[in-house]
C-alpha cells in the first residue's frame, strides 16, 4: 500500500531561518520556537518593526474635522 499524503509545507522561522513544520507537531509556527516567538514579540514592542502605512494627520498638516 502506497502512501499518498503530500510533503508537509516547510517554512522559514522568522527569527532564525531554521526550516518549521506547518502544522500540529510545531506550536510556535511559523516560529521554530518559543524563544524566537519572544524575539519577534520584543522587537514589534520595541518598534524595531511596523507596518508601513499612511502618514498621521495632524493639525500641521491643515486638515481638520470643522471643514
Amino acid at each position: 500500500m502506497s502512501n499518498n499524503n503530500p510533503p508537509p509545507t516547510i517554512v522559514k522561522c522568522p527569527t532564525c531561518s531554521n526550516a518549521v513544520v506547518w502544522g500540529e507537531v510545531s506550536p510556535y509556527r511559523p516560529f521554530c520556537s518559543k524563544r524566537c516567538q519572544l524575539i519577534d514579540l520584543g522587537e514589534w514592542a520595541e518598534e524595531e518593526k511596523r507596518i508601513a502605512g499612511a502618514p498621521d494627520m495632524s493639525d500641521s498638516d491643515g486638515w481638520s474635522e470643522d471643514h
